[in-house]
């Protein structure tokens, strides 16, 4: 495979890691999609920094077990060496956060869809796993190579 792809690229292709990927961003989904609701629906916060929110926990939840299951063989230990690959994840999870806070914005600000459960509008939790699933690959790549640098192992 590597012959097909860039060396750098081929590193991705690993189907367990990627597997794990998956299995912590449903982590994450959940964790996103639990402060959204909470803050939206529990707080009255306005649908954008609820979202917003609930990205940022995600990213927290999703790094943390990242670290310690998905890339655990990878990268220097030691707090700086962490501290330095937190913030990189925050840096690299910019494009997959712009990705999804537009995909998102997209389909609760832009489109007229509404989802009634009981009296009450629940598209915007809905539309959050569409908006991630969009975010995701962005993510995978992103974190892979610059993140842990797996090309590197």
């Amino acid at each position: 495979m590597s012959k097909l792809l860039p060396e750098r690229f081929a590193s991705l292709a690993s189907g367990a890691r990627f597997g794990q990927f998956v299995s912590v961003g449903v982590v994450g989904a959940i964790s996103d999609n639990a402060v959204l609701a909470a803050l939206r629906l529990g707080a009255g916060t306005p649908e954008m920094w609820a979202k917003a929110a609930g990205v940022e926990t995600a990213i927290l939840v999703m790094f943390l077990v990242n670290e310690h299951w998905t890339f655990a063989d990878h990268g220097d230990d030691g707090r700086w060496p962490f501290a330095r690959r937190l913030a990189r994840s925050h840096v690299v999870r910019s494009g997959g956060v712009a990705v999804q806070l537009a995909v998102y914005w997209l389909l609760t600000q832009r489109l007229a869809v509404t989802l009634v459960v009981a009296g009450t509008d629940l598209w915007f939790l809905a539309a959050s796993p569409v908006a991630i699933a969009a975010a995701m690959l962005v993510n995978y790549v992103f974190e892979s190579l610059f993140t842990w640098r797996v090309h590197d192992a």
